[in-house]
């Protein structure tokens, strides 16, 4: 049995739900998102508390229950206050800065990277050595910090490229005489 598929999701003030088939719609101060939950769940929405429910005991439907209750779970926070990412940028001459809706990275390359944000992430960079991402989707903010990260990996030697702000880097001995 699920621990996490069993947790009724409580919807706070301000937030309202509501399923038609498959489909939840969620709204709230910040952003209306919507989840299809495949057919081995069933999501049902009754004073303020949204409920997940297997459809069957395969495997795949106690995964899908699980898996849908969180992504529910996620779109509550998302809609109510939202998701943020910070990164952290370690190098010399490594810097980023806003201009418009694109974000410019200095990274030790021949040329400058340039990142387009996409619609629904806000992306701000306060220090030229840090990088804020933030969003109501939670997938969309961890994937589009993922993306910044991956242009400049963090290396075990020096620490230098972009790692997340709580992120430890196992650092490694350099070569010995």
């Amino acid at each position: 049995m699920s621990r996490i598929g069993k947790k009724p999701v409580e919807l706070p003030s301000g937030v309202s739900a509501s399923v038609s088939g498959q489909t939840i719609e969620i709204k709230g101060p910040k952003d209306t998102q919507s989840f299809t939950a495949t057919d081995d769940v069933t999501v049902a929405v009754e004073d303020n508390v949204v409920t997940v429910t297997p459809r069957g005991s395969s495997k795949r439907a106690r995964q899908q229950w699980g898996m849908s209750r969180t992504v529910i779970s996620n779109m509550v926070t998302g809609v109510t206050s939202g998701f943020k990412k910070e990164l952290e940028i370690n190098g010399v001459g490594y810097r980023a800065q806003m201009q418009g809706n694109t974000l410019k990275l200095s990274l030790g390359l021949s040329h400058e990277v340039n990142f387009d944000v996409p619609a629904g992430i806000t992306v701000t960079a306060p220090k030229p050595t840090q990088i804020i991402v933030e969003g109501t989707s939670n997938q969309l903010v961890g994937q589009v910090a993922a993306n910044i990260r991956e242009w400049r990996k963090p290396e075990p030697y020096k620490g230098k490229g972009i790692k997340y702000k709580d992120e430890y880097i196992f650092r490694k001995e350099g070569k010995k005489k």
